[in-house]
């Protein structure tokens, strides 16, 4: 574990949710989110020349670790914040394909903003769970002002991307992840907005606190990398075309205390790499992985020759890639 966060610019670390809350919040999600797997897959560990395991997030009903974040929010939200009528938030995908399922489940209106040149399947998924979705601005970052201003001007609940809710709900499938697999040496973890990263710092701490965590970002959307070494917000231009869930422009300030007191290092993947990961676990598992899904795969390929004798967790967070994309990943065309 890092040393405490001493820049004042930054938040302190959050309190993260301990082992009793986060089985509540298991108790809670069950219903909508059933547990997920995780494997060794024999020719995933071949390759490795290590034991690795693989936990399966691109199995829940949207594909994606998500499913669990906003689900949390939305019963947490609804039972203290009565009269709420409607819902808004900004996305890549991932994040609005959850908070469309948790509203339809709780009979609310849902508004989505999406970067023009967004995922066509993914905004397919999102209408095809009842939402609104707007095309506005050229990334997330615009998206999200935008959909916050129409927020204050409407009256609507803005749906955030990182909220101590998320990190909560999204934690339950690294409880389950710590729990059935045997003690994990490193687990490396994609960031986005940074919910996943924080929820495997709240399940580690509470059943495996010998495991190291490594965070996985985009080169070409390195903010968090940068923020991390800098130990302050550091704001960095997007340009990957495969990680879109990684796709951030300015960290979450809460988001990188919690990172920078609990996460050993960051490591950066390249599109390429994105690629050959995405192809690697199509071959070896033939399971579907976005291309931030494959990122932790990515990161832990490149390290392959100092990983031997470890025991090794990845996350592959989400399997929600264009079909047209897929097909040009597994063509080498990437």
């Amino acid at each position: 574990m890092n040393a405490a966060v001493n820049d004042a610019s930054l938040l302190p670390p959050a309190v993260l949710p301990d082992r009793a809350a986060i089985e509540a919040a298991a108790e809670t999600l069950r219903a909508l989110v059933p547990p997920t797997p995780q494997y060794d897959w024999p020719q995933v560990s071949a390759s490795f020349g290590t034991e690795v395991w693989l936990k399966h997030e691109n199995h829940t009903p949207i594909g994606a670790f998500k499913a669990r974040s906003t689900a949390m929010y939305f019963a947490q939200l609804l039972g203290r914040t009565p009269g709420v009528r409607g819902v808004i938030t900004a996305t890549r995908g991932n994040h609005g394909q959850a908070v469309a399922l948790a509203a339809r489940r709780y009979k609310l209106p849902a508004t989505i903003y999406v970067p023009h040149g967004n995922s066509v399947e993914k905004n397919t998924a999102m209408r095809a769970q009842g939402a609104t979705l707007v095309e506005h601005g050229q990334d997330f970052q615009e998206s999200r002002e935008e959909a916050a201003r129409v927020a204050e001007r409407d009256g609507l609940h803005m749906v955030p991307a990182f909220h101590a809710d998320i990190v909560l709900g999204v934690s339950t499938y690294w409880a389950e992840f710590f729990r059935a697999a045997p003690t994990l040496d490193v687990v490396y973890v994609p960031i986005g907005q940074g919910s996943g990263i924080s929820a495997c710092a709240a399940a580690r701490n509470a059943w495996s606190p010998g495991t190291r965590i490594v965070g996985v970002v985009s080169a070409q959307a390195p903010t968090f990398a940068r923020s991390f070494a800098a130990r302050r917000v550091v704001e960095a231009p997007v340009s990957t075309l495969l990680g879109d869930g990684m796709a951030c422009r300015k960290p979450d300030a809460e988001a990188l205390s919690i990172i920078l007191a609990n996460v050993s290092r960051i490591v950066e993947v390249t599109d390429a790499e994105l690629a050959d990961a995405m192809r690697r676990l199509f071959a070896t598992t033939h399971n579907v992985a976005e291309g931030a899904g494959a990122a932790a795969f990515a990161a832990a390929w490149r390290e392959r020759d100092t990983l031997a004798g470890q025991r090794v967790g990845l996350a592959l967070t989400g399997g929600n890639v264009d079909s047209t994309v897929f097909a040009d990943v597994l063509a080498g065309k990437y």
